[in-house]
């Protein structure tokens, strides 16, 4: 592991980094937490925050000109900003339910899908977890390592559809 190129990259990537790392640490206090107290409400209103700055930074990183000057990991950035305006207005209009899900979704997508695509092989943080001489994608550890990681988020993802169905049939 070497913070190396992250601390050699532009300032636009480390804002992202910082943000989306620090709405990462606050996920599981905000989603997972019981008690909907003072606690959920102050981290929420962080974890919003970071979400948002993780996805605005995002438009000034266009490394991967895939669409004109970005990628198709910024429509990541586009449904999670989206989905940030739709849970903030579900809970203001006391819909909690609805709140909950779009919330738990928009971590999925925001930070899970988005978090694991930065881990490709070829991208900063790849390099700055795995170091530069790191196994590739196409070879034994690193073909498990991304079987890995696709059952993970296959697992959130279908824990999140039962949650929603299992919401949706109450």
């Amino acid at each position: 592991m070497s913070l190396e190129p992250l601390l050699t990259a532009p300032l636009a990537v480390q804002i992202h980094v910082i943000a989306a790392l620090e709405a990462l640490v606050l996920t599981p206090l905000v989603i997972f937490r019981k008690r909907r107290d003072n606690w959920h409400r102050i981290a929420g209103y962080l974890w919003v925050t970071n979400i948002v700055i993780a996805s605005v930074s995002s438009f000034l990183i266009t490394e991967i000109r895939l669409i004109g000057p970005f990628s198709p990991i910024h429509a990541l950035s586009v449904l999670t900003l989206v989905n940030v305006v739709l849970a903030v207005r579900a809970i203001r209009r006391r819909n909690v339910t609805a709140h909950q899900s779009i919330m738990k979704a928009t971590a999925f997508w925001g930070l899970g899908v988005a978090g694991t695509l930065a881990l490709v092989p070829g991208r900063r943080m790849h390099e700055v977890l795995f170091g530069p001489d790191a196994p590739d994608a196409y070879s034994g550890a690193g073909f498990l390592a991304w079987v890995t990681m696709a059952m993970a988020l296959a697992y959130v993802g279908f824990r999140l559809w039962q949650d929603r169905r299992a919401t949706a049939a109450r």
